[in-house]
């Protein structure tokens, strides 16, 4: 009897040891995607034309299960104000869709008003902020529909904002966004400079301003506002309080010194800025908590092609099979980033977040086909469940106000 116990005894840590030990996910292989009826791109892929690139790749997929996981409930979150998620159709501007969404919230935050933005208005100025710098760069230039999140508070501060009435960017008899056409004219004329050597920008913006006026519409100069007509401008500072500079970027990579400012190297970053502030990967996930708990928001970019990215679920994780989570650093990031694994693809706004079973969770306001794979009645549509470790390793930059870093902007200083 007492050499059984002694049996028992010996064997119970490895039995609970082994109780212990995370659930292992495991994957399955997808089929290419089906065309979604609800002009935001193929069933179960991510984007139509994604955050910095037009391409689709429907080629077969491998993913992970998440049936057996334990997802917070989204009514548990702890939300700032937000409207309602906005498809970004058939387009690849979830730069401007995640950058005005959190816009919106800053208003709010700032004023108490609710108001609902055009991206649109954002995205008509981008356009033509692209084709000057192709035109003084002699087409050196990177010319597609994405950008970053940053791009809209540059746009802000030239250009103003407008309210989603006053400019929706959609002809009379069009009912969702396509800029497939209008992008490729756009390239075609650009293009055609450069073989002949013209480069006189006045005519050639002239140009680009007709073909969006013929896709898009021609953006008004004035709107009528408590009865007064006021700019943009006016509109953006006087209506939604907001000073564009109070804005910063920030990203963690090695390739980069930490405590510097530099350039987030993706092709999106079309206009080269090299106004990201570089921070320890500690301290990026760090601000991203802190934000949610002090009321702010942020904006996020990063790869959103990844296994653990189920669609079918709206959660976002790391599965075990990848990289297990106390293995997640500074390290396994810029791996990932530097050998091409991790893309530049989506953008999205961060919207609350939940500590559940010892980690921290995230919901994420998303305008992307990824989202939108559950009944429109669901309240998780146009929403992403995100596990912090996916943050951690895969998503790359954020845009947060300057709050949140004013501990850390004297070592930027110095």
């Amino acid at each position: 009897m007492k050499k059984f116990i002694t049996q028992v005894c010996l064997s119970l840590p490895i039995a609970i040891q082994t109780y212990a030990q995370p659930l292992r996910q495991k994957g399955h292989f997808t089929e290419p995607p089906k065309a979604c009826c609800e002009h935001h791109g193929p069933e179960n892929n991510y984007p139509l034309a994604g955050h910095r690139s037009s391409d689709v790749h429907l080629a077969r997929g491998f993913k992970s299960d998440a049936k057996d996981m334990r997802i917070p409930e989204i009514e548990d979150f702890t939300s700032v104000w937000k409207n309602p998620p906005v498809s970004q159709s058939s387009t690849g501007t979830c730069w401007a869709y995640s950058g005005i969404s959190f816009f919106e919230t800053e208003s709010f935050r700032s004023t108490g008003k609710k108001v609902k933005l055009s991206e649109m208005f954002v995205v008509y100025w981008e356009y033509l902020e692209k084709a000057k710098y192709f035109l003084e760069n002699r087409g050196d230039a990177h010319l597609d529909e994405g950008s970053e999140c940053n791009a809209v508070s540059r746009i802000l501060s030239k250009y103003g904002a407008l309210p989603q009435e006053a400019y929706t960017g959609l002809l009379p008899e069009k009912k969702a966004h396509n800029h497939e056409q209008m992008l490729n004219e756009i390239k075609s004329y650009l293009k055609s400079l450069i073989d002949k050597g013209q480069w006189e920008e006045a005519q050639a913006i002239d140009q680009v301003k007709q073909i969006l006026h013929r896709h898009m519409g021609q953006p008004p100069e004035k709107i009528l506002y408590n009865e007064k007509f006021i700019t943009p401008v006016e509109y953006m500072q006087v209506v939604l309080n907001l000073n564009p500079s109070n804005y910063v970027s920030i990203m963690s990579l090695l390739q980069s010194p930490y405590w510097e400012k530099g350039e987030y190297q993706v092709a999106d970053n079309w206009w080269h800025s090299k106004e990201y502030y570089n921070l320890p990967l500690d301290v990026f996930i760090m601000i991203s908590k802190r934000a949610l708990r002090a009321g702010y928001s942020f904006c996020i970019g990063g790869d959103v092609s990844e296994p653990g990215f189920n669609a079918s679920n709206n959660v976002a994780f790391v599965p075990t099979f990848d990289i297990p989570s106390d293995y997640i650093d500074e390290h396994a990031r810029q791996l990932r980033f530097f050998n091409k694994s991790t893309t530049d693809d989506h953008g999205m706004h961060v919207v609350g977040y939940q500590e559940f079973l010892g980690k921290d969770w995230f919901l994420v306001k998303d305008s992307g086909a990824g989202s939108r794979n559950c009944k429109k009645s669901s309240n998780l549509y146009g929403y992403l469940i995100m596990h912090e470790d996916y943050i951690k390793l895969k998503m790359m930059d954020m845009m947060v106000h300057k709050d949140m870093l004013k501990d850390y902007l004297p070592k930027f200083e110095n």
